[in-house]
């Protein structure tokens, strides 16, 4: 008999993000499998949910869930108590957090450990992750990782066991994230003012660990002296990164920056598939959701050799050092060169395909599996 899985997904934020889009992916593909599914969430997901899966048990928490700290001492009482009301027989808690006193087999994901392997490049506010982190590490019945690269780093700086670490690549959902129409295409331009003026876009927060001011300095030495540079498109969270203040003071007057913001998902191919190329220079990454979403738009994509980024991208990216006068040779190699960004954009689009949310449900299924059988035989 399939394991009862309770699905802990209130830590899912209003703008979703790709925590947002890990657990749709997943839930969506979970029950297409046919898994026996239980859903904790936020009031505001409760119809979201129950339309993934339907006949999946929907239970929404109260609505003081809204606040991180109010989810998390919910989290260490509630959560074991909706398991137990569900029947659960396994909790996958789909980032971090766990509760000391679960009652039962856990499975939490860690999506990546760069709050250790470089810790000057996080906000100091969220160093209350980095002990949730360790204390799952030490307390999860089973651990999922995104790639290769994070499971590594789990063993590497966390000393985790990995025979209890199972590796569960993120999908793409294809339909969502489709090669672009023209028109697609031209409705994104014109909401970012761009009306058919070449550009790059950013997908992400402005996290030190994103290199997003090196971005911004190497597309300026790239271009500037461009009578019609191509602009660039920052969209996503804020972030805390003091350095892009800094960095976007240096562009001149010529050059165009626009930060949208976060944007709604239909919007995402036509941002990716109408970009010169879609970049992420980033110095750390757990998996890199952006990259695999622009290769599954057939976009081109310049993104860097750290971390998993090489086991999505594989040979259907350009690749760039993280430092500035390095974007900006790349940048000028790509928009330079058009027959190759068409053949990494059809190269992209073919690999996204190997990266499927059916072949990660499967990957989870076969961790909640280990785990209740593991917490059968302590």
């Amino acid at each position: 008999m399939e394991p009862r899985i309770l699905l802990d997904a209130t830590a899912v934020p209003a703008d979703r993000g790709a925590l947002g889009r890990y657990v749709d992916g997943l839930l969506g593909a979970l029950h297409a499998l046919g898994a026996d599914l239980a859903v904790a969430c936020q009031r505001a997901d409760e119809q979201r949910y129950g339309e993934l899966a339907p006949g999946a048990q929907i239970v929404k928490g109260p609505a003081a869930l809204a606040h991180r700290a109010s989810r998390l001492a919910w989290e260490q009482s509630g959560l074991p108590y909706v398991a137990e009301q569900v029947g659960a027989d396994v909790i996958h808690l789909p980032t971090y957090t766990i509760p000391i006193h679960p009652g039962r087999p856990t499975v939490v994901t860690i999506h990546d450990v760069t709050l250790f392997a470089e810790p000057a490049a996080h906000d100091p506010v969220r160093a209350y992750i980095k002990s949730a982190t360790r204390t799952a590490a030490r307390r999860a019945t089973r651990l999922i990782a995104p790639s290769r690269a994070t499971r590594d780093e789990l063993v590497r700086l966390l000393d985790a066991d990995p025979t209890h670490i199972d590796l569960a690549y993120h999908g793409v959902d294809q339909e969502a994230f489709h090669p672009p129409s023209e028109d697609e295409i031209k409705r994104v331009s014109d909401r970012l003012g761009l009306h058919g003026h070449p550009y790059f876009a950013y997908l992400g927060a402005l996290e030190p660990r994103k290199n997003v001011p090196n971005l911004i300095r190497g597309w300026v030495s790239a271009f500037a002296e461009r009578p019609e540079p191509p602009a660039l498109v920052l969209a996503g969270s804020g972030g805390w990164d003091d350095e892009v203040d800094a960095a976007l003071a240096t562009v001149p007057l010529h050059m165009r920056v626009v930060r949208p913001g976060y944007l709604p998902w239909s919007s995402l191919p036509g941002l990716f598939g109408g970009a010169l190329a879609v970049t992420l220079p980033s110095r750390g990454e757990g998996f890199g959701l952006p990259v695999l979403e622009a290769m599954s738009c057939r976009a081109p994509v310049l993104t860097t050799r750290r971390g998993p980024l090489p086991e999505v991208g594989g040979d259907a990216v350009a690749y760039t050092e993280p430092e500035a006068p390095d974007i900006a040779a790349a940048l000028v190699a790509l928009t330079d060169d058009p027959a190759r960004r068409e053949a990494l954009a059809s190269a992209a689009g073919e690999r996204s395909k190997q990266f499927s949310w059916t072949a990660s449900a499967e990957a989870h299924m076969i961790s909640y599996r280990h785990a209740v059988a593991g917490h059968a035989a302590v």
